[in-house]
């Protein structure tokens, strides 16, 4: 039988929309015992009752969120007792914007759970203002706003093996375009539309920045190998310093204008430098197929 320090919850929390029940999904399939909707008062009960019985589980995890109306008044008490009877929780925050939300909203044609008389604008920016409080007490927050289902899953089951492996940090490398929006969980974001853009050569415009000969195009640029060359060392002086500071997730954003040629090979050979044995990263094209 897990050990109270063994054991592992991970609560998800956040706007409604903003992809919860994927999250769930995706540590379902990872193996923890998943239970979304939970009253945040029967917390204490369930853990106690998984303590005292043998559970083929890789850990638990719970979506909580203001569709219980005594969520937000109870939710602190509630955890801060449980970790101090010392039990770990992991709290994920998972947000959107506004306009994402609402899209997301037409396409499934469901009604907001907060709506009672208003409209769907005011319904998100209501639940978006009662959150705040959760978004400073949550382990990390994800902005969802730019991810596909296939993003978002991988992010959650990195989160998961971290948890499982007990690695003190994890990099997430991510290439965006600035046309699209700036990544807003990124902690650390580069700005490489200063080098020569494949876009204008007619050969490899419709290439992108995986395709061996956009990569070759921009890596044998002496710029380039300028900018690599002092970039890499400032990560190299930067991530063990987070490291130390024992932050969980590191997220890194490198940024062109559409996120199809420049920040694809930028970010994969920031990538290919930061990868170890001793260091786990994820990497990401956010914008990649977006046009």
């Amino acid at each position: 039988m897990l050990s109270v320090n063994q054991l592992k919850f991970i609560i998800i929390t956040g706007n409604a929309g903003s992809g919860k029940s994927v999250a769930l999904a995706a540590l379902e399939d990872t193996g923890f015992y998943c239970v979304d909707n939970m009253p945040v008062v029967l917390l204490p009960k369930f853990v106690e009752l998984t303590v005292d019985r043998e559970f083929a589980a890789k850990g638990y995890a719970f979506v909580m969120d203001l569709r219980e109306k005594d969520f937000l008044a109870s939710y602190q008490q509630v955890v801060d007792t449980l970790r101090r009877r010392g039990y770990e929780f992991t709290i994920l925050c998972l947000t959107a914007d506004t306009e994402t939300l609402v899209q997301r909203y037409s396409q499934t044609r469901r009604h907001h759970p907060l709506s009672e008389g208003k409209n769907l604008v005011a319904s998100i920016e209501s639940e978006k203002e009662s959150l705040r409080q959760l978004e400073h007490a949550a382990d990390r927050i994800i902005d969802t706003t730019k991810y596909t289902v296939h993003d978002l899953k991988a992010v959650i089951q990195a989160i998961a093996k971290d948890l499982d492996a007990e690695i003190p940090m994890r990099i997430h490398v991510m290439s965006f375009g600035f046309m699209h929006g700036i990544p807003h969980d990124a902690d650390h974001i580069m700005d490489v539309r200063f080098l020569e853009n494949p876009f204008f050569v007619p050969e490899l415009k419709h290439l992108d920045g995986t395709a061996k000969q956009v990569r070759e195009f921009i890596l044998q640029k002496d710029q380039t190998r300028q900018f690599l060359g002092k970039y890499l060392a400032l990560l190299d002086y930067l991530v063990p310093l987070y490291e130390k500071e024992g932050k969980a997730y590191l997220t890194i954003g490198l940024g062109c204008t559409g996120g199809h040629h420049r920040s694809v090979v930028i970010a994969q050979t920031v990538f290919e430098h930061i990868a170890s044995p001793d260091r786990q990263a994820l990497i990401t094209h956010r914008d990649i197929n977006r046009k």
